[in-house]
């Protein structure tokens, strides 16, 4: 017996002809005698038998539908629930994002989203490299990138700024001198992908760089306790009592910030409900540019 055929002998069964069944099924007539046809192929023996008032049951069919006893409504019970499950706002989401991010903008939006959504677990993925979003890995990232994945869906909340930094203290005991000749924090090779990276690799002399962090909050941390200027980001600095903003923004530094998840769990509930979320207070934010 060809199961994927079944539903179409119940709706003939049902309403006794192939126009009320194609009605029910949301497919042409043709497609249900053709369905039909192959079923009783497949079970080899003839379940239904045309008359001049439509469709009756033989014996065989009369048996096989006292066999069945209502199989077909609780698949369908069975399928609305399941369907309705994945709407719920309930389980585990598996989000992955940067130390940077979850620092300066993600933890307390996360927070006010699981005190919204209690029976939602979050489980969080601190990686500075993309995951791929499989299954095993993530169900969504929010990243900072100017390339973000062709696979993966997403939208783009606004700009996370960079600006120069140093502090009171530091500033204070190297006094007024020009920038070329300041000590400075920066971004090993691991981030040398980043704008801030490159920008100081053609401004700044590498002796010049006395320390170097393979994470953009390590390197705020060097800065705030004197070791030299840095370009750190926006909301990160601008928390810091310690630190000064020395010049504005450099927009080529500007850096998008992408809420992605993967095609397949776009229409899960709590998938969906996340993701409306943080672009909603993201794309609100002061804090970014927008």
């Amino acid at each position: 017996m060809d199961w994927s055929d079944l539903q179409f002998f119940l709706a003939v069964a049902r309403h006794g002809s192939l126009s009320a069944a194609a009605r029910q099924l949301g497919v042409n007539h043709s497609t249900v005698l053709r369905r039909l046809q192959h079923f009783e192929q497949g079970l080899g023996v003839a379940v239904l038998q045309r008359q001049s008032g439509g469709y009756v049951l033989t014996p065989a069919g009369d048996e096989l539908v006292a066999r069945l006893g209502g199989l077909d409504e609780q698949i369908s019970g069975a399928e609305r629930q399941v369907r309705g499950l994945e709407q719920q706002i309930r389980g585990s989401i598996r989000l992955t994002s940067t130390d940077t991010l979850f620092a300066s903008l993600l933890t307390p939006l996360l927070a006010d989203f699981q005190r919204l959504h209690s029976a939602v677990s979050l489980q969080l993925v601190s990686r500075n490299e993309f995951l791929r979003l499989t299954p095993r890995e993530a169900d969504m990232a929010v990243r900072g990138t100017h390339e973000p994945p062709e696979h993966l869906l997403g939208r783009c909340a606004g700009r996370i700024q960079t600006a120069l930094y140093g502090s009171h203290d530091y500033l204070a005991r190297m006094g007024e001198r020009p920038l070329s000749e300041h000590l400075w924090v920066g971004l090993d090779e691991s981030l040398a992908h980043l704008r801030q990276a490159a920008w100081l690799s053609e401004h700044v002399p590498a002796e010049q760089v006395v320390a170097r962090s393979d994470s953009l909050v390590g390197m705020l941390q060097c800065v705030r306790q004197g070791m030299g200027l840095g370009l750190l980001l926006c909301p990160l600095a601008e928390g810091c009592a310690e630190l000064v903003r020395l010049a504005e923004p450099r927009p080529e530094l500007d850096t998008p910030i992408w809420i992605l998840t993967h095609p397949d769990l776009r229409r899960v509930g709590r998938i969906r409900a996340l993701s409306d979320f943080l672009y909603e207070r993201l794309s609100g934010d002061p804090r970014l540019a927008h």
